[in-house]
């Protein structure tokens, strides 16, 4: 997402200052832990920029740097438009630039050199799927990757920047791969760490009947993001969480008949609407204003239903209600600081961070492989003209400990 697509303050890691260590060593628990970083493009306010930019310019993006916090010591660039600042930024900050991503966590000389990887693939000239999805080269990067690693004989760890990829078998590869290489893996975007007003989240342990949510934007991108905000919520649930049985897309008017049969709560979207800051279109109707609806519907192995609507035209922040099995209702925006410093990147990079350090992921690589494959799947249906897919591939379970806090006021 150019938004640009949080982890709160509460996962802020207290470094202490560490020497360096060489650089074809390991580093030790007292020791500075030292990053590679793949990237598809690094242009001015692309992921590239205000994820790995951090490690150089520092959480705010103002220079300030934390120098005790991992650093970046190698990038590997697999585009670079005439807009890019990576190589600007890499020279004065004295990162070198490699030619392969084998290069760049080795460092040159021959055997994995580095104590973590950042797989940043958002952005750049790549081509769209049959299904619309832009086809970052996140498999073939995270294979060389995994290449240095198997060579190596050892792995560390790795975040995949938003979804694990843009289709389910590539995906899922990917995770396998991590696991058997004994690679950490965390992967995911900001939109579940971001500001809610109100703050609130799912009561952990809680039954859950439904939850809608709104969203706006492309259907790839952003509705990754709104997946994403989705599970972040119903893995908290009674029995944490059990897979996905079935999805369905529809579009147009089949939107809207699915509201007046009550395939979704009427409700529940007029909750989730209603906290909406800046709602277009003012209080006409959403068929008046939103020429070209998506619905996105979830059947949960448990029951639970979740659907997600786009509504372009009336809609231009993510937001979400929800209601328990008991009847009570809740909702909240989920909100993003839509200007440099783009604050909640800090909170997704907070939680990276954290990981880099303990060598355990901070929230479960299976919720983003879970959304990747939804997502997927998902748009597999619409191309299909709205047809419900089973998705067996996608009845797993995990549990999450990952706990939300409202990140301080930017």
């Amino acid at each position: 997402m150019h938004r640009p697509s949080a982890i709160s303050a509460l996962l802020l890691i207290a470094f202490l200052p560490r020497p360096h260590c060489r650089a074809d060593e390991p580093a030790q628990p007292s020791q500075r832990k030292t990053v590679a970083a793949v990237a598809t493009v690094w242009h001015t306010n692309s992921h590239a920029d205000v994820i790995v930019g951090r490690l150089l310019e520092g959480r705010a993006l103002d220079g300030r740097v934390d120098e005790s916090a991992p650093r970046l010591v190698s990038l590997y660039l697999d585009q670079v438009p005439a807009h890019d600042i990576g190589r600007k930024l890499a020279e004065r900050h004295q990162v070198p630039i490699h030619r392969t991503v084998a290069e760049a966590l080795t460092l040159g000389t021959g055997k994995l050199a580095v104590d973590a990887v950042l797989l940043v693939a958002e952005h750049g000239d790549y081509p769209a799927s049959a299904t619309g999805q832009i086809q970052y080269p996140k498999r073939r990067l995270f294979a060389e990757i995994a290449e240095v690693f198997a060579a190596s004989g050892r792995s560390v760890p790795v975040f995949v920047d938003k979804h694990l990829a843009d289709n389910w078998e590539d995906a899922k590869w990917i995770y396998d791969t991590a696991k058997r290489l004994d690679a950490p893996l965390m992967a995911g975007s900001s939109l579940p760490g971001l500001w809610r007003y109100p703050p609130v989240d799912v009561e952990r342990g809680a039954k859950l009947d439904q939850i809608v949510a709104v969203s706006y934007h492309t259907l790839d991108a952003y509705g990754f993001h709104a997946l994403e905000m989705v599970q972040a919520l119903a893995e908290r649930r009674q029995g944490s969480e059990t897979g996905i049985r079935r999805v369905q897309c529809l579009e147009g008017d089949a939107v809207w008949e699915a509201g007046r049969q009550g395939k979704y709560d009427q409700g529940l979207l007029q909750a989730a609407l209603a906290r909406l800051r800046n709602r277009q279109g003012g209080e006409a109707e959403l068929s008046a204003v939103v020429p070209e609806p998506v619905l996105f519907s979830i059947e949960y192995a448990d029951g639970l239903e979740a659907h997600v609507l786009t509504l372009n035209g009336a809609v231009g922040e993510w937001s979400v209600a929800w209601r328990y099995g008991d009847g009570r209702v809740d909702s909240t925006l989920f909100w993003t600081q839509e200007e440099r410093p783009f604050m909640h990147f800090a909170y997704l990079v907070d939680g990276i961070q954290q990981m880099f350090e303990t060598g355990k992921p901070t929230w479960p690589a299976e919720r983003t492989l879970l959304t990747s494959g939804a997502l997927d799947a998902l748009l597999i249906s619409k191309q299909q003209g709205g047809r419900a897919l089973d998705t067996p591939q996608l009845m797993f379970g995990y549990e999450s400990q990952w706990q939300w806090r409202q990140p301080p006021e930017p």
